[in-house]
């Protein structure tokens, strides 16, 4: 049964309901009375769809790692160019903040108070990280020196960051930092930072994008 025409049964309403109200207050903030306020139901409706908030917990983190799976699904595929790989995950990065900010808000929050849940998600942000590091460091385009962990690390912490600092950092900004604009220039940014900071030969990175980058801006 759909509710109020929203094309959301009751069960994916509380749901997402509780992933705002998690990725703005924190789940030890939140309450099922607050869920079911939200969601515009009782709170007995709640409990009958999640019996306990541990339950509704497992809902969400289920929901989130669905959503980040789907994000970074066949990441790099066959493409031998880590070069081109590392782009593309900026460009996923960004669709995933863009079209699901609450989930990297809800990691980031989580994982900031100690929510063991959720770090099952960020373990698996460091993975896809660090397996596109791995695949580079193979390929012989990163630094001799660079540290394999700590890089993967930062990509991922940086990231969540920049979303849980969301209100501070638009103060810094000519638009909203979820303006199409501004995420356009954080995708730029982060990527040719980390391009930078990873890859020996930032000028022949660069070069190999440029292609892309013009055949993006038609």
């Amino acid at each position: 049964m759909t509710v109020n025409g929203s094309g959301l049964h009751t069960r994916e309403r509380i749901r997402d309901s509780a992933l705002e109200l998690f990725a703005a207050r924190g789940v030890k903030a939140t309450s099922i009375r607050d869920v079911a306020q939200a969601a515009g139901v009782s709170a007995g409706t709640v409990q009958h769809h999640f019996p306990s908030k541990d339950a509704l917990c497992v809902g969400v983190n289920q929901h989130v790692m669905a959503i980040t799976t789907d994000a970074f699904a066949d990441l790099g595929g066959d493409d031998s160019d880590p070069v081109a790989i590392t782009e593309d995950l900026g460009r996923r990065i960004t669709a995933l903040v863009r079209d699901s900010p609450n989930v990297l808000r809800y990691v980031a929050r989580s994982v900031a108070d100690g929510e063991e849940a959720a770090l099952a998600a960020f373990d698996g942000f460091v993975g896809i990280a660090s397996a596109l590091q791995q695949r580079s460091n193979n390929d012989g385009v990163l630094h001799d020196d660079l540290d394999l962990v700590w890089s993967a690390l930062n990509v991922v912490v940086l990231n969540l960051a920049t979303v849980l600092f969301e209100r501070a950092i638009n103060r810094h900004l000519p638009a909203p930092f979820f303006s199409p604009d501004s995420l356009e220039r954080w995708r730029r940014a982060d990527t040719d930072l980390f391009r930078r900071a990873f890859y020996r030969d930032h000028d022949t990175a660069t070069a190999k994008l440029r292609p892309a980058i013009r055949k993006e801006n038609r």
